[in-house]
């Protein structure tokens, strides 16, 4: 089938064909490559949040691999995108793929054993010249996905990072990453805080941070909101800036949205004017800081909490050259409103 006769109703919110599966997982592993790159070449975020971001988007490749060996012959089960401002898998998949990997021997034990599968493919291939059917293909697809995929490996609803000194910093001795898959937004946010420990030792209240970050943080709030809600359940923890990365929608031909920058790219699509490889990927960054604090409670049991800046809110859509070309003939409103102009990244490249 010619790339060009893939078939992708904007009603549809499977992928249907190993095609469509090709197509989509090169586009969104090229979109996180990138990704990682302009951030830390355009300076959006310090080194030391670049080397986290690169961390949190390898998880996803991983998983997005996965997703790939998991569906590609997979004749019963279809991978599903959400309909969403997404563009990326809906977060059952993530799931679904906890759910296999936990009973990956049942399945394994239920599959034919690998080396009389080869043995078997030679025999097809080379003496009776045929070609092998899709259910051998399936059956060998999950061997390699049941006995490969490493749960440890899977981005999770909620993955968090390592609490690290920041030598030197001004917003903070000390800074922690996370990182959580919003259910309801179906996209991977990234975010940062950075702090200071009043009379204690951070060995004897780290546990207690990671707890609180994951029961208070592990969603898309305000940025406001999320720093108040962990500020009052950390009494000796002193938080003094707060950073959150929203890693979407991507837009492509697989976009299921309403917003203005996929039905560009739809259109330009449907006109033959780009390819079905263009994309772009919005890009937010939230962020806020301490400018004072007050007491809050009675005299046994008096806290000081944090007074918040305003939230900074800076916007950037990362697309190939032919896109952003096709942004300023049809929608130049909408990329006035971007902090900078559209970043430039190389295309996908599907043959």
């Amino acid at each position: 089938m010619s790339i060009n006769q893939i078939a992708t109703p904007l009603d549809s919110a499977v992928l249907e064909t190993k095609e469509q599966y090709r197509v989509y997982f090169k586009i969104v592993t090229h979109v996180f490559n990138e990704l990682v790159k302009s951030i830390s070449q355009k300076n959006l975020c310090s080194p030391l949040e670049s080397n986290f971001i690169e961390q949190y988007c390898e998880l996803l490749t991983y998983s997005l691999e996965a997703f790939r060996i998991k569906y590609l012959y997979d004749a019963d089960e279809k991978m599903r995108i959400d309909l969403t401002e997404s563009g990326y898998p809906n977060y059952l998949e993530f799931r679904y793929l906890f759910n296999d990997l936990e009973l990956k021997q049942d399945h394994i034990d239920k599959l034919p054993k690998a080396d009389a599968l080869k043995a078997e493919f030679l025999e097809t291939l080379l003496k009776t010249k045929q070609p092998i059917s899709d259910r051998k293909l399936g059956q060998a697809a999950s061997i390699i996905y049941y006995s490969s995929v490493q749960p440890d490996f899977i981005f999770k609803k909620f993955v968090q990072g390592k609490i690290l000194h920041t030598v030197g910093d001004k917003a903070g001795e000390h800074v922690v990453s996370w990182s959580f898959y919003d259910v309801t937004a179906n996209r991977p946010f990234i975010c940062f805080m950075y702090f200071d420990l009043y009379k204690q030792e951070l060995e004897e209240y780290r546990q207690k941070i990671y707890e609180v970050l994951e029961e208070t943080a592990d969603r898309n709030i305000s940025l406001d909101m999320m720093a108040y809600a962990i500020d009052k359940k950390l009494p000796k923890l002193w938080p003094k800036k707060f950073k959150k990365i929203d890693l979407g929608p991507l837009h492509n031909v697989f976009a299921k949205d309403e917003l203005i920058v996929t039905h560009t790219i739809l259109e330009a699509i449907g006109k033959k004017s780009l390819d079905l490889s263009a994309f772009a990927l919005s890009l937010r960054i939230d962020e806020t800081v301490s400018t004072d604090n007050f007491a809050e409670g009675g005299f046994f049991s008096k806290q000081y909490l944090q007074v918040w800046s305003p939230t900074k809110t800076n916007t950037y859509l990362m697309a190939p050259h032919r896109v952003i070309q096709v942004f300023y003939d049809n929608i130049p409103e909408a990329l006035h409103l971007l902090t900078k102009e559209p970043i430039e990244v190389p295309a996908v490249k599907l043959d």
